[in-house]
């Protein structure tokens, strides 16, 4: 299971990708207030780290600056094997469901645009994925992040199976 705990963006050789960008109007009295959403998604592809956060401002610049630097605090770590992930998971949220599966070697990143930009931040090189139910961005990257947390290595189900690493 991926950890939670506080994880120093700044030691990170983070890199940052906008998932979606939304233009907001408020209809008010004196007119029509204009104002952007950015959806962004950072992430250490060596450390196997990403995080994903929203931001909004009245220009998009802004909003994307803000985007990130909400997602320097919501930073997951991931259990990964060298180039994929260990097992297949299912991923809920809301609507949305994500499912990943490992896959060998060559096969490269299967996935739309927005489970793409999450799983080439965190570093993985082969995964198949199917994004089922929701195409909203937010609900999808919530579902990911939700499939991502449920990955465990080996030495974790060892353990939590009271047996050693070479039983399994």
């Amino acid at each position: 299971m991926a950890t939670k705990k506080k994880i120093d963006a700044n030691r990170l050789n983070l890199k940052d990708q906008v998932v979606s960008i939304n233009r907001v109007t408020k209809v008010v009295k004196g007119g029509k207030n204009m104002s952007f959403a950015a959806l962004v998604v950072i992430g250490d592809p060596a450390e196997g780290v990403v995080g994903y956060g929203s931001g909004k401002a009245k220009e998009v610049p802004q909003a994307i600056r803000k985007g990130i630097e909400a997602a320097k605090k919501n930073l997951f770590k991931i259990n990964l094997t060298d180039t994929s992930i260990p097992h297949q998971v299912l991923g809920h949220y809301g609507a949305g469901q994500v499912m990943l599966k490992p896959a060998p070697e060559g096969t490269g990143v299967i996935a739309g645009g927005t489970v793409r930009a999450v799983m080439t931040s965190v570093g993985v090189q082969n995964v198949l994925t199917k994004s089922l139910g929701t195409k909203n961005p937010h609900n999808v990257i919530k579902a990911t992040f939700d499939a991502l947390t449920q990955l465990r290595n080996k030495a974790e189900v060892a353990a939590l199976r009271g047996k050693a690493e070479e039983e399994l």
